[in-house]
């Protein structure tokens, strides 16, 4: 079944190999890195694990220096150069989105390499946010060779682009 058909987005670990998933598509089923932790029900700041379960999708940032706006009925904003994500859990501001690099615990959004071209923001630990339980959980651009990721998801760019065309207001992420 494809994504259209469906709220939910199911995203399934590869047999045998922890770190990669598999999703549908509508042009068939691509590949996912998962998190150098592979899957966990109990993730935790640093554990390199990608979350189990359901996660909503909040909005897709993009680098407008980098590409075109995509095409996709979620909430999107371009990314400006002093965007930075708090990943440090003794910050109130910890798992949100924040306007300074100076700060430390902060991954910049503006990365040299392109994995945050494109970044789909899934819905972990940001509502009553609990500090350690994990932050910057997107959906974001592969490395070359499909390398894990530090707990995120990550997808080709062409795969990525298909799949923000096709999901609809509401979707979920399935993560098994």
């Amino acid at each position: 079944m494809g994504v259209k058909a469906s709220r939910n987005i199911v995203l399934r670990r590869a047999p045998g190999n922890p770190r990669e998933g598999r999703i549908a598509l509508a042009h068939g089923v691509a590949r996912a890195a998962l998190g150098r932790g592979g899957v966990a029900a109990l993730k935790r700041e640093g554990d390199g694990a990608t979350p189990l379960g359901r996660l909503p999708l909040r909005e897709v940032l993009y680098r407008a220096d980098r590409v075109r706006r995509p095409r996709t009925p979620l909430r999107l904003r371009a990314i400006r150069p002093d965007d930075c994500w708090c990943e440090d859990p003794a910050d109130r501001s910890y798992n949100r989105l924040v306007k300074t690099a100076s700060r430390p615990g902060v991954d910049r959004l503006t990365r040299a390499d392109h994995l945050y071209d494109v970044v789909l923001v899934l819905g972990y630990n940001d509502r009553q946010r609990v500090r350690g339980k994990g932050s910057a959980i997107f959906l974001h651009l592969a490395r070359p060779g499909l390398s894990p990721t530090d707990g995120c998801l990550a997808l080709s760019r062409r795969d990525m682009l298909t799949l923000l065309r096709e999901l609809r207001r509401g979707s979920t992420i399935v993560i098994m």
